[in-house]
């Protein structure tokens, strides 16, 4: 997964795979959503990143599953 930030326009996309993008959608109007011709997620891209997803703060996490 990779994630870029463009300042100057205050967009963010995440990268999901390389597949070739079949089909975009919007989910509303500063989040759109790029599928692959399976209908997986490709990419995402948020307009207004900072104010509409609180980029100003990001961390990753990766969470084990602690199955006895």
């Amino acid at each position: 997964m990779k994630i870029k930030y463009f300042t100057d326009t205050d967009t963010a996309n995440l990268e999901f795979s390389d597949k070739p993008v079949s089909e975009t959608r919007e989910i509303n109007e500063n989040i759109y959503i790029d599928l692959d011709e399976d209908g997986n997620l490709v990419n995402m891209t948020i307009e207004h990143a900072k104010a509409k997803a609180g980029l100003a703060e990001f961390s990753y996490q990766e969470v084990k599953n602690k199955a006895a």
